[in-house]
């Protein structure tokens, strides 16, 4: 496939949640065929997990796959929460590849989510400038790594070769409507809009515009393989993130919150500390060398973007 314009029809798995709604509403707004799979029918749903032979006949002769799904990170990862992260993540994509390999036609593409917290925290030596590029080998350790190397794993056994199988390694999600951006423009609303922990720690992110148009240029780029970052070049520390939240919101300061007190406030909202206290820093080595063109690779014309649209 080539040109900008190409379409056919895609099949989204995990169609519900904040990326896979504006996908459906852009794959349709560009003229593709959208077909989706989800936890149930109706709604538009034309697949729903566990009917295998179902997903197949909807994936037969689909240019594309992209699946979404997996349950929310924002929990306490309690063990009962990490199995079903896990599991919500591996058992759907062993689903996809045994319908993928039951197709006579099966799709040319088939993109599967992943993330860019595979890479290890970045600090202290041995980071590479610029960030972890897909080929440098900085893999970390811990709950989030696993689950994003059993993601990956699983998608790389599926028995689908005449599929080509990439894993997009997403970072952080900005975009209108909700996503990670409400906490943190909550917080400089309340005055608290300062640096979160030391303030160094590396936030890696990509507006929701730029996510889906890297779909479609991996899509029309067939030599491109392997894993793929997706991210903006231009990833900012932590001080930045909210002195580019507060210049956005136009409120002149921010008190600081040092970690412990994010670690209590944590728990009382049952979340995690990881997103704001781990310093990810991952570069979308394969895009930039490819040629892509982000829209938005600069954090404080993103915001505006996003703030200007869920203002108006």
């Amino acid at each position: 496939m080539s040109g900008a314009d190409a379409t056919g029809t895609v099949v989204l798995a995990g169609a519900g949640g904040f990326i896979g709604r504006d996908f459906r509403r852009r794959f349709e707004a560009g003229g593709w065929k959208v077909r989706t799979i989800g936890r149930t029918g109706g709604g538009g749903v034309g697949a729903v997990w566990g009917d295998t032979a179902g997903m197949a006949a909807l994936l037969e002769g689909a240019d594309l796959l992209v699946n979404l799904a997996g349950r929310s990170v924002s929990c306490r990862y309690t063990a009962r929460n990490r199995a079903e992260i896990l599991d919500s993540r591996v058992s759907t994509t062993a689903e996809l590849g045994r319908a993928v390999a039951a197709c006579a036609t099966p799709p040319r593409d088939w993109f599967n989510a992943s993330t860019g917290t595979i890479y290890r925290s970045a600090e202290g030596a041995g980071v590479p400038a610029g960030g972890f590029p897909e080929d440098d080998g900085g893999i970390g350790s811990g709950f989030s790594v696993d689950v994003a190397r059993a993601w990956e794993r699983t998608l790389a056994q599926a028995q689908t070769p005449s599929t080509r199988r990439i894993p997009l390694r997403i970072t952080i999600v900005l975009g209108p409507g909700g996503g990670v951006m409400r906490p943190f423009v909550n917080l400089a609303r309340l005055g608290l809009g300062g640096r979160m922990g030391p303030g160094t720690q590396w936030f890696s992110w990509i507006h929701l515009e730029d996510l889906y148009r890297a779909v479609l240029f991996l899509h029309r780029h067939g030599d491109i393989t392997g894993p793929v970052n997706v991210a903006s070049p231009n990833a900012v520390g932590n001080a930045g993130l909210m002195a580019a939240v507060r210049s956005a919101l136009k409120v002149p300061f921010g008190l600081p919150t040092p970690a412990w007190l994010l670690k209590m406030g944590a728990v009382l909202i049952r979340t995690e500390t990881e997103l704001v206290l781990k310093s990810r820093w991952v570069r979308p080595q394969k895009l930039i060398d490819a040629g892509f063109q982000w829209h938005h690779p600069d954090l404080d014309e993103a915001l505006a973007d996003i703030l200007a649209v869920d203002r108006g």
